[in-house]
C-alpha cells in the first residue's frame, strides 16, 4: 500500500486535527515572589508587583488568558517543568491548584511576576499564583480562583490526572472555564473514562494532549488514501490512549468498524496497516511546554476529536 496525496475530501477538512507551531526560544526573567495566605492578599500582592520598584510606573499587562492548573501533589515536579518553558510563549495568569483534601482547612499562596525583555526596552511581564488548597477549602476551588480570574479573557483548565467526573472540585471548575485540557494518557481503565469524557463536550471545549501526540502521524495515515480505505486491522505502538484514539479517529473517518491492535509503549514509535508499516513523520515530537502551549491557542471545539473519542466511548462497553 503505496503513500498517496490524500484524496478524502473529509481529509481537506481537518480530519487529521489542528497542526502543532513552532515557538521562540526562551529569554531572560526577573521574578519576584513573596508568601500569601489569603484570596484577597494575592489579590493585593499582585497590584503591588506589577510595579516596576526602580521607576515606581506600573508593567503593562500583556496576559492573554488565565490558566488554571489544577495539579495534584504527585503531578507537582511534572507541571512545574512544563510551566517553566511556557512563560514567554503565553502571556497569561496562571493559577496553580494544589489540592491537600486530608489536610488542616486554609489556603496558602505565593504570588510571582516573571519578566521577559522583548527588545526596544519593552518586556513581555506574566503572573504565576500557587496555592495550595487545604481541607475544605479544596472542595470549593472556583471560590478562590473567580476572584482571580483577568475579566474579558478566556479561562483554560489544565487537569492533571484522572479528572474526578461529576465531583465538586471538578464540576465547578469546569463551570467557571472556556476549555478542558486533559491529558488522557494520565488516566487508568483505558478505554472506558472517555464515555465521561463525551458528557462534556457540550459543557465546554476539550482539548487531550494524548490527541495532540497524534497529530504527526494523523497525516501520514491519511496520504495512504485510497489504499487506506481498506483497512481491517490497526497495530499501535504507543500508549493506550493513542492506539484508541487513533483507531477512534479511523473508525469515525471511515464509518466502519476495523480491528485495533495495540503494542505498549511510553510513546507513540509506530503503526501498521494491515501488517504494513505507516511512514515515519518526519521531525521530532514536540516536548510537553510545547503541545500544551499549543492547546492554549485553540479557542473552539475540536469536533474531529470529538467524533474520535465517541467512536471509541461507544466501543468501550462503558
Amino acid at each position: 500500500m503505496g503513500a498517496r496525496p490524500a484524496g478524502l475530501p473529509e481529509l481537506r477538512r481537518r480530519v487529521v486535527g489542528a497542526a502543532l507551531r513552532e515557538r521562540a526560544d526562551r529569554a531572560g526573567r526577573q521574578v519576584v515572589a513573596t508568601a500569601l495566605t489569603s484570596v484577597q492578599a494575592i489579590e493585593d500582592e499582585l497590584g503591588a508587583l506589577r510595579v516596576d520598584r526602580e521607576t515606581g510606573a506600573p508593567f503593562q499587562r500583556t496576559s492573554v488568558l488565565t490558566h488554571i492548573a489544577w495539579v495534584p501533589e504527585e503531578w507537582v515536579a511534572a507541571a512545574e517543568d512544563v510551566l517553566a518553558g511556557l512563560a514567554e510563549r503565553h502571556p497569561s495568569r496562571t493559577i496553580v491548584l494544589v489540592p491537600e483534601p486530608d489536610a488542616d482547612d486554609g489556603l496558602d499562596g505565593v504570588a510571582e511576576v516573571e519578566c521577559y525583555p522583548v527588545g526596544d526596552g519593552r518586556a513581555v511581564c506574566v503572573e504565576t499564583i500557587r496555592i495550595r488548597l487545604r481541607g475544605r477549602r479544596a472542595e470549593a476551588p472556583a471560590s478562590v480562583v473567580q476572584p482571580l480570574l483577568i475579566p474579558d479573557l478566556p479561562v483554560f483548565l489544565r487537569w492533571r490526572g484522572m479528572p474526578p467526573f461529576g465531583e465538586q472540585p471538578f464540576e465547578q471548575l469546569v463551570d467557571v472555564v472556556d476549555r478542558l485540557i486533559v491529558d488522557s494518557t494520565e488516566w487508568p481503565g483505558l478505554p472506558a473514562p472517555y464515555a465521561q469524557l463525551v458528557d462534556l463536550f457540550d459543557r465546554v471545549a476539550v482539548s487531550d494532549i494524548a490527541w495532540a501526540r497524534t497529530s504527526r502521524w494523523r497525516p501520514q495515515l491519511a496520504s495512504l488514501w485510497p489504499g487506506i480505505a481498506e483497512v481491517r486491522r490497526l497495530r499501535v505502538s504507543g500508549t493506550a490512549a493513542q492506539a484508541h484514539l487513533l483507531a477512534g479517529w479511523l473508525r469515525s473517518r471511515l464509518g466502519r468498524e476495523l480491528e485495533l491492535e495495540h503494542d505498549l509503549s511510553d510513546r507513540l514509535v509506530g503503526v501498521e496497516i494491515d501488517g504494513e508499516p505507516a511512514p515515519f513523520p518526519p521531525g521530532d515530537p514536540p516536548p510537553p511546554a510545547e503541545l500544551l502551549s499549543d492547546e492554549l491557542d485553540r479557542f473552539g471545539r475540536d469536533r474531529i476529536y470529538e467524533e474520535a473519542v465517541r467512536d471509541v466511548a461507544e466501543h468501550s462497553g462503558a
